[in-house]
């Protein structure tokens, strides 16, 4: 049986849910919060096998509070329900802690396979969503590698160019010495540049001389 602790700010949501679990066979609601401080407090008492949590709510967000849940109960499996679209928060709720995420707007059959595959340590998307995220994680991995440099680095490069000194990137950047050496390393890494020489022709080529510092 699969024991399911729903967490969302809204009683009506919470009770559709309920009936929704407990006319399922296999799974049963055994607490409900409206709150992220009352999910803490329910799952202490609850046990639960999953948490069905919403993102928006009062004070902490679901996802901003998945880690605290999931740092007092290692075991449980985290599923938000969500009716935010967007990508960003997909990949936001898998790294805090979430095995799995799906939009209110699904029909009440895909919410309960959503609980099932994450409740048997799968991982679930909804089906549209999951597609969008990997087309952005796609564009993203692309625009890498097309520039690997972060803004700082850019400009790291850009007064390496130059002809500037570490001492003097990092005076003017602000920065210690240190962290301008370090800055300098990564991008002849990422660049795979051998000579001081070699980064000059890049920064040439791509017209960083021309870019006026931001």
């Amino acid at each position: 049986m699969i024991r399911v602790l729903v967490v969302d700010d809204h009683a009506v949501v919470r009770s559709g849910l309920r009936l929704l679990i407990d006319a399922e066979s296999d799974m049963t609601t055994v607490g409900e919060a409206g709150t992220v401080r009352d999910a803490i407090f329910e799952a202490r008492s609850t046990n639960p096998d999953l948490i069905l949590i919403d993102v928006v709510m009062p004070g902490e967000s679901g996802i901003e509070g998945l880690p605290k849940l999931l740092h007092e109960h290692p075991d449980v499996k985290a599923l938000v329900l969500s009716m935010q679209d967007d990508p960003r928060y997909v990949r936001e709720a898998f790294a805090a802690g979430a095995s799995g995420y799906v939009l209110k707007e699904a029909v009440d059959a895909e919410v309960v396979t959503a609980i099932r595959e994450v409740a048997a340590g799968g991982r679930y998307v909804h089906p549209e969503l999951g597609a969008r995220l990997i087309a952005a994680e796609a564009e993203a991995a692309r625009q890498a590698e097309a520039d690997p440099l972060s803004d700082r680095e850019r400009e790291v490069l850009r007064l390496l160019a130059l002809g500037y000194t570490n001492q003097e990137i990092a005076k003017q950047l602000f920065i210690s010495v240190r962290t301008a050496e370090t800055h300098r390393a990564h991008v002849m890494q990422k660049l795979r540049l051998q000579s001081r020489a070699e980064l000059v022709r890049h920064a040439i080529a791509h017209g960083l001389l021309d870019e006026r510092p931001a």
